[in-house]
């Protein structure tokens, strides 16, 4: 019985997207079964048997060396995040347990640093991409609709996957929604590897696969792409168009915690907007008020 394996079936799917001209190989006629390249070709291309190579798609081969695993990777040509991908889905598959997921907190350092960079909007994200603390600036970029606390308590934590295919104000945010989605889920890819047998992303998964069908057809494509830095064109309710840098930097002394920023060119129309983020003083939405001058309340976005 063919009962694949998490690393048998992204194989598999990485196997469909290539053809036999990809690869130099010979066609020796146009008739195939299955898209992509067949069982065989992959093997006689990374160098080991053809029963080898489907035993460990169809999960019956679970000791397949790094040496091995890297030539097969590079059969299907795959990118080095798709080649790591393999080797902690090979990794996986040692595992008697799954690690069981603790807590996940903030520390008093993150979030002094979140303080002190209070110009530049940004986020801590943990290892299920859940917001785990944001300046004010980060809230009123990302989420000024919701509760600036949501983040203090598990329970209320805004999770970034979820907004951007659940929550309308932030598909809205988004110019080229369907470029941040395919981000999302290529990075949901990794953090569900590098975390497996966690229910919390389990159940993630399967309310995100229910709730909307793009998602499930993001999802079953196996894309792989971690955060690392995107650039993005955003249409903010109170402060109109802009373009901002994000990037991402993981935490060396906070395992899974990832510092998320988002930059603009200096002197540009996007950096005066993100200058009018970082004057409003509580994240408020397009017309919210902050302040006195002489009597009169002033439009947060535009507190000189």
């Amino acid at each position: 019985m063919d009962r694949r394996s998490p690393l048998g079936t992204f194989l598999t799917a990485r196997r469909a997207r290539l053809s036999p001209d990809d690869v130099g190989l010979p066609r020796y006629g146009d008739r195939r079964r299955v898209p992509g390249l067949r069982r065989e070709e992959v093997a006689l291309l990374a160098g080991v048997s053809a029963g080898y190579y489907t035993r460990l798609e169809q999960g019956q081969q679970t000791n397949a060396s790094p040496e091995v695993l890297d030539a097969i990777a590079t059969a299907l040509h795959l990118t080095a995040a798709e080649r790591d991908h393999v080797h902690v889905l090979s990794a996986n598959g040692h595992r008697t347990r799954p690690a069981t997921p603790g807590a996940e907190k903030v520390s008093a350092d993150l979030r002094t640093l979140l303080t002190t960079m209070a110009h530049v909007p940004a986020l801590v994200v943990g290892r299920r991409n859940d917001v785990l603390a944001w300046n004010r600036t980060g809230h009123a970029l990302l989420a000024a609709h919701l509760d600036f606390t949501a983040p203090d308590a598990p329970g209320t934590r805004p999770n970034l996957s979820r907004l951007v295919f659940l929550d309308a104000p932030t598909r809205a945010l988004y110019r080229d929604w369907q470029a941040k989605a395919r981000a999302v889920v290529g990075n949901l890819r990794i953090l569900t590897a590098r975390n497996p047998g966690d229910p919390y992303l389990a159940a993630l998964i399967a309310e995100l696969a229910s709730r909307s069908p793009e998602f499930v057809a993001l999802w079953d494509a196996h894309t792989v792409a971690p955060c690392g830095r995107d650039v993005h064109a955003l249409a903010h309710p109170a402060v109109g168009e802009l373009t901002v840098t994000q990037q991402t930097f993981d935490v060396p002394t906070e395992p899974h915690r990832s510092l998320v920023t988002f930059t603009a060119e200096p002197g540009s129309p996007s950096a005066a907007a993100l200058t009018a983020l970082h004057r409003t003083r509580d994240g408020a939405g397009p017309g919210a008020m902050c302040g006195r001058d002489e009597g009169a309340r002033v439009p947060c976005a535009s507190t000189p």
